[in-house]
């Protein structure tokens, strides 16, 4: 684990995240339109995997998130993968990352993914949070993961797209008793510039995880541009921790067929990354549908 932490170090200095791995992945013939998404390239193509990663770092990407968003024990149990393949394949997605690492940015960063329960469900309830779940059970869902990226060496947790407000307060619980923590950001699904998808205000939802200890950062993900500035606006308001921002371009996803749809992006990186800057976001990068060729547009901005 690195001796700083880089989530807190991008206060001083913002940081390129990667792009979407989903994107990158059908373009290399991998299936992702079903259960499984992204993950389905552990088990049929891991050169994939390795080729996107080294791809974002060449355009100046420094950190990685790992292709295991979709992977859990429980996705893996569906397709007929018992839990120690399940997590051999989560490791996996790690080396992978670690790897890309190693041979394009040495110096580099590799954040862990972790998705939300909605993920699992594999319905579009990433986008609405309409679950309910005890403590108990998204602590059954989420701490076998989170320990199994941490122990592969993970320097950071990107924990991804949650959009139910109890399921943030169970991650804030689970993430507080791991005993080897590294620096962990959460990112939202919202679903609008003031809300978390399934209703909660986004200011009440940016309190409780400044009040975590556990959490380094926070941010809003898979979101169109439209939301972002004013949500950063709001989230500043109420946290001083670093802002954490990878949207989408605006397409639209259907859960029922899993697909995309591409619609007229009025707007570039180019466009709006210096606004969110002036309104002190710190990480930058960018999530479903978006390429290697809007994290090297980024990459130029950060380093004006």
């Amino acid at each position: 684990m690195p001796q700083t932490n880089p989530i807190t170090a991008s206060l001083e200095t913002p940081v390129v995240l990667d792009g979407a791995m989903g994107t990158e992945l059908e373009k290399r013939g991998i299936k992702t339109n079903d259960a499984l998404w992204s993950a389905n390239a552990l088990l049929t193509d891991p050169d994939a995997i390795y080729d996107v990663h080294a791809s974002y770092f060449r355009a100046g990407a420094e950190i990685a998130i790992t292709d295991t968003y979709q992977a859990n024990v429980a996705a893996f149990a569906k397709v007929g993968i018992e839990r120690e393949a399940a997590l051999d394949l989560i490791r996996l997605g790690v080396r992978l990352a670690q790897q890309a690492h190693d041979n394009v940015k040495p110096d580099g960063l590799v954040a862990g993914c972790v998705g939300p329960y909605g993920a699992y469900l594999a319905d579009g309830s990433e986008y609405t949070g309409d679950y309910q779940l005890s403590p108990d059970e998204y602590e059954a869902f989420h701490t076998e993961k989170i320990q199994t990226l941490v122990d592969a060496g993970v320097d950071l947790l990107s924990v991804d797209t949650i959009p139910n407000f109890a399921e943030v307060q169970a991650l804030t619980t689970i993430l507080a008793q791991q005993p080897n923590l590294v620096p962990t950001w959460i990112s939202l699904s919202i679903k609008d510039p003031y809300h978390l998808s399934d209703g909660t205000p986004l200011d009440v939802v940016t309190e409780c995880l400044d009040h975590s200890q556990a959490v380094s950062g926070i941010g809003i993900n898979c979101t169109s541009f439209a939301n972002v500035l004013p949500a950063l606006k709001l989230m500043r308001q109420v946290t001083q921790k670093p802002l954490v921002v990878y949207p989408n371009p605006g397409d639209i996803y259907d859960p029922a067929t899993k697909t995309w749809t591409a619609v007229e992006h009025p707007q570039t990186f180019a466009d709006v990354v210096p606004d969110w800057l002036a309104a002190s976001v710190n990480i930058i990068g960018g999530c479903c549908r978006t390429t290697p060729a809007d994290i090297e547009q980024i990459a130029k901005l950060l380093k004006k």
